[in-house]
């Protein structure tokens, strides 16, 4: 991955002059470069990580391992992408291992995360089982210490 990109996934609200400082080319070419990976798609949006648990939200996190049975023209990929189209997915990957899909999904709370499992995930054709396992506090998220200690740096005066 190219210095520009590792850079604004640190952070992508570093200004473009500050960027091209770092990487010691103009901040033209700073701009062009991502309006080109955005025109491609390789930037394919932007997003602030948001610590929910201090929120006061009642949102409830779920991980949904997946089996289904590939098809013979598209393997997972049309159950795949059926999957990823539903609001109640963030994100959806396909797996080595003992299940083909991990679904993260949001909702509510329990009942609407369950009621997603069993009257529209699991009812698909070609899904043959899930395994939900509930978040219950998240530790790091993409690469972001949620509860990064405040350790007082000073010395104490004795």
């Amino acid at each position: 991955m190219d210095e520009l990109l590792k850079l604004l996934r640190k952070n992508a609200l570093e200004s473009p002059k500050n960027l091209a400082k770092m990487l010691g080319i103009s901040e033209k070419e700073v701009k062009d470069r991502i309006a080109a990976y955005e025109k491609k798609g390789i930037i394919r949006g932007y997003q602030a990580i948001v610590n929910e648990d201090d929120l006061d939200l009642d949102r409830v996190r779920a991980v949904i391992e997946v089996k289904i049975t590939p098809e013979r023209e598209g393997g997972f990929d049309r159950i795949a992408t059926r999957i990823s189209k539903f609001p109640e997915v963030d994100s959806l990957f396909l797996m080595s291992g003992s299940y083909d899909l991990l679904a993260f999904v949001k909702g509510e709370n329990l009942k609407d995360v369950a009621l997603f499992v069993s009257e529209k995930l699991a009812t698909i054709e070609g899904v043959l089982s899930t395994s939900t396992h509930f978040m219950l506090k998240v530790y790091k998220d993409q690469g972001v210490l949620m509860h990064a200690d405040h350790k007082d740096e000073r010395l104490q005066v004795s």
